[in-house]
């Protein structure tokens, strides 16, 4: 008898992007745990707040379970008019972060918009930008999308000049809530147009083919 795998069932399972530093891919349990884990430990420092997800709030095993539960209902919640994509991302096996991928209404609207967090010990050695150029490589070479969006903090420095390092342009701004304080977001947009392939012709998509009906194609 041939045991059946995970992959049969739900394909995104067989999917990988590769760069030349970088995997992603959805994690399995025991890496999920340690990605739950390294967000646990830390995502910015205590003394700051770019993102809207409040990652110094709680407990480590709080925000450990953030992350389980994002993961969880990415999958469960999943459909061809309305997915979330979240991928691990590791380094030779070593989990560094999660790069997530959305869009609504996908094969009418053809955008989707990209977030990400990185363990605070792996940032500021480029992983960010590569692996935006790994999502932005699957959104616009393998699912056919017109334009990628995503939205800033102005003072998240670091997450404005990975956008603007990958041809990034403004696109207007939104107001948050971030605690009792409202805080403008840039409103970032890349089009297909203006995505710079050549820059990025080592990453390579792995198991695409199998996936496409889950994103409505």
């Amino acid at each position: 008898m041939i045991e059946p795998v995970l992959a049969d069932l739900w394909p995104l399972y067989g999917l990988t992007i590769s760069t030349p530093r970088l995997e992603l891919r959805l994690p399995h349990e025991e890496e999920l745990a340690a990605l739950a884990h390294l967000a646990g430990k830390g995502v910015h420092r205590p003394d700051e707040r770019p993102f809207l997800t409040p990652w110094t709030d709680g407990s480590p095993e709080d925000r450990a379970r953030v992350v389980l539960q994002g993961h969880w209902s990415g999958l469960g919640e999943w459909s061809r008019t309305a997915w979330r994509l979240g991928l691990g991302v590791f380094r030779d096996g070593e989990p560094l972060g999660v790069v997530t991928l959305r869009a609504r209404d996908f094969p009418v609207v053809r955008e989707v918009t990209t977030s990400a967090w990185l363990g605070i010990e792996h940032q500021g050695r480029g992983y960010g930008t590569e692996a935006r150029a790994g999502l932005l490589t699957l959104a616009f070479d393998h699912l056919d999308a017109r334009a990628a969006r995503t939205e800033v903090f102005q003072d998240n420095h670091a997450s404005q000049g990975v956008s603007r390092k990958l041809g990034y342009e403004h696109d207007g701004i939104s107001v948050d809530a971030r605690g009792d304080e409202a805080v403008v977001s840039d409103r970032l947009r890349l089009t297909r147009e203006k995505w710079t392939r050549e820059k990025w012709l080592a990453v390579r998509v792995d198991g695409v083919a199998a996936c496409r009906p889950l994103f409505g194609l």
